[in-house]
């Protein structure tokens, strides 16, 4: 950081950036591969045995030979490039990628740019962060769970890396204590786990086995805040430790809030091991340079990213950016990636996670909902603004808030029901229903009735536990009616107008328990949507995101003490948080389940199971809705599409079970890449390798979806299934998107065990429209297997219409 300072003092007028600069010779993480698949070898996840793989992995990180090989690499390519002048290096990255961050001026980018060692030069960019119930929902218990031997082996030997706010190791969530059962530290992990006076010696124990945090990029910009930030893995946020419990916390944990207990909670594979990398902070977000960073780990088995970018990564495709690059790395070393969708929908085209060997998990509202809290008898309603102790109160424009007691006359209030205003000024986090709360108990009022401003539209909010009966009424409609009903009630006098009398009366029921409903799952509103975007300037992608939906809303699980993401759950051990940042842990968690069934699956077979075996309808038996606005959402719906659910809602039971798998590898990807018009210089800048003749389209890609962005007449798509039941005999039906027609050949096969069956799909257009349409190819196996695999068409051309 001194070189930093001195540096931007020295040199006003030029401005320094951080660089991701990555390099041709390949990282580790390939020369490892290569040797597994040289040696046949393969990791046995129960610890009885050790591949030289393993043993090659943690000599690279623990012992640090190789790795301070790499380091010396990297400094003295600086120290060549730059003869004397001033630099700072922030990382050296080595094991999924080979390269460094950096601290230098757009002329020195240049000129490392022109290095011959050098692969690419990138500005660092800001990247954004995006359950008591949900196990009984997705069927755990007596599903998932069960067939792996109950939740206290669920998930066991599986490591899942978190990249996010970090944690709060004190949480019981996070507790090892099983003396009566072995639970070791899964020998192919070779993570550490960082000390500093926020996460003392012992942070770490069989559970929590990885801790580390990255916040270079962010410092050296300036706006890194120790104090409130912490320089540490420690969770001041509370977002990190709400995720990583979602996924892998304690089983049976109680969830007690505001006095009062919800139930107990449980991750999805609560057996499962948890690496924590810190690279998100309250005050700023994080910036790419940091996540790569943190990407950049050996030992984990699965990557769970509740992380998004602040923009559209620029260039000839959308794939091509140093966060995406690096997990592709990841999965050619084996780990499956798993990212939130983003919170910016319900619109077309705003997902923020783009490439197919990234598995996308959008948010469904699950069956659970609360109400209010309880109060058994009738009260008055007196608004706020009614019950000023003098009338100076009601120059402020926001007494209405009930955020300051001393603005109100006790007398009025008392026993009665308060009723204060929600405004954007909640949203902010200038006033809080905390505050309002205490207003109220200052006062002695028998509970608070808060009316949503007519102002905030399309904000989520989540249920809060008060410490008094209290209800937040959702909608600016319903808070009308409300009102009008209050207003219509006062008695005043005929002369003076003044109030002489509160008639509206109200109770508040339910709140505590829960209420649950039917007509779940459906996607929320903030989910983001397909189609993918290719490029900056929206061409679409022939691939299919989101590639799934999952719980992602009223959320309850594990909350820092010290958290400040939520000013509502400050201090609480728990908290109920709402976003695809919420499914996309349960999607990390229930593959570890996967993972431990199936050891030697790769990562686009564990995707494969869950796409395939999702469920397209509710509770009801009907299709699962998507909401379609911000305002009034539950009356703005419609079913949804694969563009909203993807494959649609995850079925862990199911994911188990899947008989058939689509599996895709590396040189796949690579392939793909290499196809995408005018990118073989960039494949060669982040990955160090030259394509060959061999490329393929997206619509190649053996993906358990087929999506075609323009249809002009007809194409033939063709799919590879791998069986990994015992030998099974299949049956093919499907429904065709309106405006094409679809044939798939064969009608039927038989497939013994580990054999694999090509299906050949010929598409043909039957009309000329530009609007999107779906359907679904379905594979029906004698043993039970349903094999669910979405079609996409958006544009459709039927006829040539030049050259008259």
């Amino acid at each position: 950081m001194l070189v930093g300072c001195i540096y931007a003092q020295d040199n006003a007028d030029t401005i320094t950036a951080v660089y991701i600069v990555t390099l041709k010779q390949a990282p580790t993480s390939h020369y490892y591969s290569e040797l597994r698949v040289k040696h046949g070898h393969h990791i046995k996840r129960n610890g009885s045995q050790r591949s030289r793989l393993d043993t090659a992995r943690n000599t690279s990180r623990t012992g640090g030979h190789h790795g301070s090989y790499i380091d010396r690499l990297h400094d003295s390519l600086l120290r060549k490039a730059l003869r004397g002048e001033k630099y700072l290096k922030l990382y050296s990255y080595r094991y999924l990628i080979n390269g460094f961050a950096v601290l230098v001026t757009p002329q020195q980018a240049d000129k490392l740019s022109r290095r011959r060692e050098v692969s690419n030069v990138v500005l660092d960019f800001s990247v954004r962060t995006a359950t008591t119930h949900t196990p009984q929902f997705l069927g755990l218990p007596q599903g998932a769970w069960a067939q792996e031997g109950g939740f206290e082996t669920a998930g066991e030997g599986v490591v899942i890396g978190f990249i996010d706010t970090g944690i709060d190791p004190t949480h019981p969530s996070f507790s090892d204590g099983t003396p009566e059962k072995p639970y070791p530290v899964p020998e192919h992990f070779s993570g550490i786990c960082e000390v500093t006076r926020d996460f003392p010696s012992g942070s770490c124990n069989r559970k929590l086995i990885g801790a580390r945090h990255f916040a270079a990029s962010a410092i050296t910009r300036g706006i890194f805040n120790a104090t409130q930030d912490y320089a540490s893995p420690y969770d001041a946020d509370g977002h990190g430790t709400h995720t990583a419990a979602i996924a892998a916390g304690n089983h049976g944990i109680a969830v007690v809030v505001a006095g009062h207990h919800f139930g107990n909670a449980s991750g999805m594979a609560p057996r499962s091991h948890i690496a924590v990398y810190k690279a998100l902070y309250k005050s700023f977000g994080g910036f790419a340079a940091d996540v790569v960073a943190a990407i950049d780990q050996d030992g984990v088995d699965i990557i769970s990213l509740s992380i998004t970018p602040n923009r559209r990564p620029p260039g000839i495709a959308t794939f091509f950016n140093p966060i995406d690059m690096a997990l592709l790395s990841a999965v050619k070393a084996g780990i499956f990636v798993v990212q939130a969708a983003g919170n910016t929908g319900p619109s077309p085209k705003s997902i923020s996670s783009f490439s197919p060997w990234i598995f996308t998990v959008g948010a469904a509202a699950h069956d659970r909902i609360y109400t209010g809290t309880d109060t058994d008898v009738m009260y008055t309603l007196v608004s706020a603004i009614h019950a000023l102790n003098d009338t100076t109160a009601a120059n402020d424009m926001y007494v209405s808030e009930c955020q300051d007691a001393s603005n109100f006359n006790q007398d009025v209030v008392q026993g009665n029901l308060l009723i204060c205003s929600y405004s954007i000024r909640f949203v902010l986090g200038l006033s809080t229903i905390k505050q309002a709360i205490e207003t109220a108990k200052n006062l002695s009022a028998a509970g608070v009735v808060f009316y949503m401003d007519p102002y905030v539209i399309g904000f989520q909010l989540n249920p809060i536990p008060m410490r008094i009966p209290g209800i937040i009424i959702p909608s600016p409609d319903d808070s009308k009616v409300l009102l009008q009903y209050y207003n219509s009630s006062l008695g005043r006098d005929g002369t003076t107008k003044k109030i002489v009398k509160f008639g509206g009366v109200a109770s508040i029921s339910g709140g505590i328990k829960a209420n649950f409903s039917r007509a779940a799952p459906k996607v929320m509103y903030y989910s983001a949507r397909g189609p993918d975007p290719e490029d900056s300037s929206l061409d679409d992608a022939d691939i299919l995101k989101p590639n799934i939906v999952a719980p992602g809303n009223y959320i309850w699980s594990a909350w820092s003490c010290r958290g400040t993401d939520s000013v509502e759950f400050e201090g609480e051990s728990f908290a109920m948080m709402s976003g695809t940042s919420m499914a996309a842990p349960h999607v990390a968690g229930l593959a570890a389940l996967i993972k431990q069934k199936f050891p030697f699956f790769t990562p686009s077979a564990i995707g494969s199971a869950l796409s395939t075996t999702a469920s397209l309808n509710d509770r009801n038996g009907g299709p699962i809705m998507a909401q379609r606005a911000y305002a009034n959402p539950d009356l703005n719906q419609s079913p949804a599409t694969p563009f909203d659910m993807g494959s649609g809602f995850v079925n862990a039971t199911a994911a188990l079970d899947p008989g058939l798998i689509f599996d895709s590898s590396y040189d796949d990807y690579m392939s793909f890449l290499c196809g995408i018009n005018g990118s073989y210089p960039v494949v060669l800048n982040y990955t160090g390798q030259s394509c060959g003749v061999s490329t393929m389209n997206a619509t190649d890609l053996n993906l358990p979806s087929i999506t075609i962005s323009k249809l002009n007449q007809s194409a033939v798509v063709q799919r590879t299934v791998t069986n990994i039941g015992s030998n099974e005999t299949y049956s093919v039906g499907w429904s065709a998107p309106y405006g094409a027609s679809v044939k798939v050949t064969p009608t039927h096969f038989s497939i013994a065990s580990g054999r694999k069956q090509v299906l050949s799909v010929l598409f043909n257009a039957t009309m000329n429209s530009t609007v999107a349409s779906f359907g679904r190819i379905g594979l029906f196996g004698t043993q039970g297997h349903i094999i669910n695999i979405p079609l996409s068409v958006i544009v459709k051309v039927s006829y040539n219409n030049t050259g008259g």
